[in-house]
């Protein structure tokens, strides 16, 4: 059945291109006398733009042909910044920083050439940003006057969060050493400004043995350092001591994700040892100012999810979701704790059509898996299941309103969107199970969610799918070659080959599969052991596959090799490729192709 013969039978049904449509999403929020400023990204056109809301009233100023996204280690983030007059972001095109006044639609350059840019930030001047030039990255400082060029730190492999004092006599920011990733082992180092203006030698302040990541150092208004460290076993606040850091009152809960991109804000230090953090308590995001004393009052309590904070003396502001609302820009009053919605927040379904999440913590090769169960909303008592697997894998999934998933529940499909060993939001701990256990653990953890909830009485565990894109999608093949759980899964732009992936893929994972499954060298026959394309005769069930062509991360040559692996096999298997698609798709109509032709390959498989 296809979508359009679907909808004619059906004229309410939840399509495709609604679930695409309702796709906008919100990024980096900023706030300055000149208002409030994010970056707004929508589907339809797949571009970002940045917007103000100043007194009551919000306006894009991006204007055509720029849209504002970094590309720095290919995941971006911190793609813009608030000067005294004017925001400076990077323009996606060709990655360079541009500069324009609040009162103007011109946008004009600041850097040219083939030096690339992110996680800018605006400090005395100058533009502060991590610098990428082919695979070598330093940390620069760039005059907004005349658009000279200071280098502030190099010789790192990865940098992030420049930050100055409010003094600006003071630096620092992360950095991070192959093989490790940011969520691995990080250090914090710090340099002071001399007599003569010019910056002495930089000393680590914390981190690089291994047992730590640390990210968003943030300086109080009095000059007091403070960064979050996983070091206690969840990244939470420590403050800067004349003996080392230590820690603040906190929740035993991670107070941010793993930083996959540059620019994060999930925590702010107030004065007094006090500050503003998001972190999770029982799967549900919660918001809140913690005080020293370690009281703590909470905010925005009908979110479940908050990201980007940003604060002023009268508002607290921040991208906020649920079950219910899609993202939003809000502004939460200190005073009391009024919600404003900026920007977003519209559902796409009514409220008694949307299918909430339920909390799951199930048993799994001897441990705990966690997720999110969303029943389908029609259909049979016990409904087929689609497993969502997310990417990363050092990633997670939040119980918020996606569109994609009430697309499959308005289909009388129940989803379970797992949070499987390696996720973050769950500890250090939790995050380090995946180490050497790539394909391992994570598949564990999907095939055990259909016993369980077949178990339950919950779903079909004789109906069941999985889908999961780039990491996700390794962890689909892994299950549907070494387990017999599944009747049919989706790869999209995913991984098949893991030495293939690290000998084609970018810097920044160049060595993630080392900590992720071992030494390709020392360990190649746990390589071949967990590569999906040498073990295309095991999987007997039909497999579909979506790939951009522009993909860097996992080239499309993967995908199109386990593709003819698996018809050469006989094993019923599609391929759609994308020309003007990179890692992960951001065109609506490609977008909504994929997701009614991945619809429609499922209904074929049980039809069938």
């Amino acid at each position: 059945m296809n979508e359009t013969h679907a909808s004619s039978q059906n004229p309410d049904l939840f399509s495709a291109a609604q679930a695409v449509a309702a796709g906008i999403d919100f990024a980096e929020l900023s706030v300055s006398p000149a208002g409030l400023f994010w970056n707004e990204f929508r589907p339809q056109d797949a571009a970002s733009r940045i917007w103000r809301w100043s007194k009551g009233a919000t306006t894009c100023l991006t204007p055509d042909g720029f849209s504002v996204r970094s590309r720095v280690y290919e995941y971006g983030g911190g793609s813009f910044c608030l000067t005294d007059d004017a925001v400076a972001f990077v323009n996606e095109a060709d990655q360079q920083i541009y500069v324009q006044p609040f009162d103007s639609s011109t946008p004009l350059p600041l850097t040219q050439g083939d030096k690339h840019y992110g996680d800018v930030r605006f400090a005395r001047g100058q533009i502060l940003a991590v610098e990428e030039e082919k695979d070598v990255h330093r940390l620069v400082a760039i005059d907004l006057i005349d658009g000279r060029r200071e280098v502030l730190a190099e010789g790192a492999d990865f940098y992030a969060s420049p930050t100055l004092s409010p003094d600006g006599n003071r630096l620092v920011w992360i950095e991070w050493w192959r093989p490790h990733q940011p969520w691995t082992s990080t250090r914090l180092l710090s340099v002071e400004r001399q007599a003569d203006a010019t910056w002495g030698r930089a000393h680590c302040l914390a981190g690089g043995l291994g047992l730590e990541a640390l990210q968003q150092p943030r300086f109080d208004a009095q000059g007091r350092l403070y960064c979050l460290t996983d070091r206690a076993g969840f990244w939470q606040p420590w403050v800067e001591t004349l003996e080392g850091f230590e820690a603040l009152p906190a929740a035993n809960a991670d107070h941010a994700p793993a930083p996959w991109q540059l620019g994060g804000s999930s925590w702010l230090p107030l004065n007094d040892g006090a500050y503003l953090a998001t972190w999770s308590e029982d799967g549900m995001g919660v918001l809140g100012i913690r005080s020293a004393d370690n009281t703590v009052s909470l905010f925005g309590s009908d979110y479940s999810r908050f990201r980007s904070l940003a604060m002023d003396d009268e508002y607290i502001y921040c991208i906020a979701a649920s079950a219910i609302c899609p993202s939003a820009v809000v502004a939460i009053s200190r005073s009391d704790k009024s919600v404003q919605v900026l920007a977003g927040g519209v559902a796409p379904l009514p409220i008694e059509r949307i299918s909430r999440p339920q909390t799951l913590r199930y048993p799994s090769g001897g441990e705990e898996a966690h997720g999110y169960f969303y029943p389908a909303m029609n259909g049979e008592t016990k409904p087929p299941l689609v497993v969502f697997i997310h990417g990363g894998p050092t990633s997670a999934c939040y119980p918020v309103l996606d569109p994609r998933i009430q697309y499959w529940t308005q289909r009388g499909f129940a989803v379970a969107d797992l949070n499987y060993r390696g996720s973050t939001g769950y500890g250090r701990a939790y995050r380090q199970a995946l180490f050497l256990e790539w394909g391992v653990v994570d598949v564990e953890d999907a095939c055990a969610v259909v016993e369980y909830l077949g178990n339950q009485g919950l779903i079909d565990p004789n109906n069941a799918f999985i889908r999961g894109g780039s990491a996700g999608g390794y962890t689909t093949l892994c299950a549907l070659a070494f387990k017999n759980v599944f009747r049919a899964g989706a790869s999209l732009y995913g991984v098949s080959d893991p030495l293939a992936l690290a000998e084609a893929t970018h810097k920044f994972e160049a060595d993630y599969l080392d900590w992720l499954i071992g030494d390709p060298d020392i360990d190649m026959v746990r390589y071949k052991e967990r590569t999906p394309l040498l073990h295309a005769d095991q999987i007997k069930v039909p497999v579909i596959f979506f790939q951009g062509e522009l993909d860097a991360v996992v080239v499309p040559a993967q995908t199109r090799d386990m593709l003819n692996a698996l018809l050469e096999k006989g094993i019923p298997a599609e391929g759609h490729f994308y020309p003007d698609e990179r890692h992960g798709f951001r065109k609506a109509s490609n977008q909504a192709h994929a997701l009614e032709t991945e619809w429609a390959f499922y209904r074929k498989v049980m039809e069938g």
